[in-house]
């Protein structure tokens, strides 16, 4: 029985040990070093969408045709810091419930955020992703001058990789949600949101 135990431990000490010039070495285990992927890289992107400003007890609506420009840092495949600038041009006035005269406005939206971004990437191409942070929207070419406001902004969207360096996007996001809006509809609840179809290319 002794002897069996003796085999035993030579056995399982001959698997660490290896004979060499003589002496006994340890066996050393490879290093396999993977190698890290980098995901970090700098975007530019330009969309094409729509914003809207509502009125709610009225039912009034703004809407404008909006030029996005984006740019960005993407830290690694699950969060990024974005800055948006939109433009407006082509607005259009729904009255609602008021005796306003649509022909009467003519109001462009714009509107600018900074965002940390936080990524899920749901395959190799195809992400999902949400918009935080903070922003103004402005509704300029009032007669009584501009009207802005500012404050917490989010959204949400998704993207596709079409090549290792442009992707195209679409997204949602909430500009305002508060009550008045400046010096106007200042004791009704107003929001803003805007809709953006475009693409970016990463550096």
């Amino acid at each position: 029985m002794k002897k069996s135990i003796l085999s035993l431990m030579t056995i399982f000490a001959l698997n660490e040990m290896a004979y060499a010039g003589g002496d006994f070495v340890a066996v050393e285990e490879p290093i396999v070093e993977v190698p890290m992927i980098d995901n970090s890289a700098f975007y530019l992107g330009l969309g094409i969408g729509q914003s809207s400003i509502n009125d709610d007890p009225t039912q009034e609506e703004i809407t404008s045709t909006t030029l996005m420009f984006q740019a960005g840092y993407q830290y690694n495949e699950y969060v990024a810091f974005e800055g948006r600038a939109s433009l407006g041009f082509n607005s259009d006035y729904e009255p609602g419930l008021t005796t306003n005269v649509s022909g009467d406005y003519d109001d462009d939206i714009s509107s600018w955020g900074l965002y940390i971004k936080p990524m899920y990437p749901v395959t190799e191409q195809f992400n999902v992703y949400a918009l935080l942070g903070y922003g103004g929207v402005q509704l300029g070419n009032l007669e009584s001058g501009d009207a802005y406001e500012s404050g917490f902004q989010w959204g949400l969207g998704a993207s596709y990789d079409a090549t290792e360096v442009i992707s195209v996007f679409v997204d949602y996001v909430k500009l305002y949600d508060d009550t008045g809006f400046d010096y106007r509809a200042q004791l009704e609840d107003v929001d803003a949101d805007a809709w953006t179809l475009g693409v970016s290319y990463k550096f």
